[in-house]
């Protein structure tokens, strides 16, 4: 068991039945973070019902449904604003007692709203309540802001950081450059050239590749099994990788591996893209993340044209409309170029 899946049995073990249940068996198959993330939403809310709403219970493993369908939409209004700023009380491993304050922005409180709106909607539906109350609540409005896709020159010189790292690193940097090299030149290379998750690349399994088909089987959000096509370049670099591991004589399943030969771990790549992105020269910090490389994969397929329903299915959006954020993206691009090319009257005054 993992230090996460001990983690999420820890929370679950102080919940109630109900949320026991809902996180159990209704959102079996989505992924530990995922499942943990409702864990601590609904640990807030129900802490919250205790101290500010003086709930007639003690602990949170007291609540039960009837307890969830006296919560009125005041309730809910007064706990968004709550979630602006909150102090919890926590205690060491001596027992001694200290107090934290945590802030959230729209963002984090709609995430927060949200978690409780798929735990009403579960109640709502298995008939442990009567009404879902959550559904009377409007979300707060998240002003989007544009992230931008790698350019090419930005790309043409990561890729030669990945690629040759030895015209850049020095010393120890660079002797762990080389003990990582073929791994790195594979690992971002098919980020770049599939547009796949960084979970589901961390995800794989050599025995996800098929060189025969030209293709390897990723897992999506919400447990749905997809089969990706690699470009002729990701096939050749995994292919490259694959041989040079055989002599590493490592017997873990994963694709790609640390050099305790576990596998990756997604911190470890955002960790290492920070570091090639430096080298580059690449110093905004949407764009040294792993899913500026997702982003730039979107937005180069839609600059080639490529329809945008078939864009939403490479990238395994299920719902178009996140999509279209990598359009407005592209687009924004394709309306400086317009406009950067105008040319007015010459006897314009």
């Amino acid at each position: 068991m993992t230090d996460k899946q001990s983690k999420l049995r820890s929370h679950l073990s102080e919940m109630p039945d109900f949320v026991f249940r809902f996180i159990d068996y209704y959102y079996d198959g989505e992924s530990i973070n995922t499942q943990l993330a409702f864990a601590l939403d609904i640990k807030i809310f129900l802490n919250f019902l205790i101290e500010a709403k003086h709930f007639p219970v003690t602990r949170i493993e007291q609540f039960n449904e009837s307890c969830m369908n006296e919560i009125s939409v005041d309730d809910l209004l007064e706990y968004k604003s709550y979630l602006r700023m909150y102090t919890v009380n926590y205690k060491t491993v001596n027992g001694e007692t200290y107090s934290r304050t945590h802030r959230n922005s729209n963002m984090g409180i709609n995430r927060k709203m949200s978690s409780l709106r798929s735990l009403f909607s579960y109640l709502y539906k298995t008939d442990k309540i009567s009404q879902n109350v959550t559904l009377k609540l409007d979300m707060n409005k998240i002003t989007q802001k544009i992230k931008k896709p790698l350019t090419v020159q930005e790309t043409i010189r990561l890729m030669d950081v990945i690629l040759n790292g030895e015209n850049y690193f020095t010393g120890r940097p660079l002797t762990e450059y080389l003990n990582r090299k073929q791994r790195d030149i594979a690992l971002y290379v098919t980020y770049l050239g599939t547009g796949v998750r960084v979970s589901e690349l961390v995800n794989l399994d050599i025995a996800d590749i098929d060189f025969e088909t030209s293709s390897f089987k990723v897992t999506r959000k919400g447990g749905d099994e997809d089969e990706i096509f690699m470009p002729i370049q990701v096939e050749n670099e995994l292919f490259t990788y694959l041989e040079a591991r055989k002599k590493l004589e490592v017997k873990s399943p994963a694709l790609f591996i640390s050099r305790n030969g576990e596998r990756l771990t997604i911190s470890s790549v955002e960790h290492n893209l920070k570091t090639y992105c430096m080298m580059a020269g690449i110093t905004n910090k949407d764009k040294t993340r792993p899913h500026a490389l997702r982003r730039t994969f979107a937005c180069t397929l839609l600059e080639e044209g490529v329809d945008i329903k078939m864009v939403a299915e490479l990238m395994g959006h299920k719902n178009i409309e996140v999509t279209h954020k990598f359009y407005a993206q592209y687009s924004s691009a394709k309306k400086k170029e317009i406009m950067r090319s105008r040319a007015l009257p010459e006897d314009i005054s």
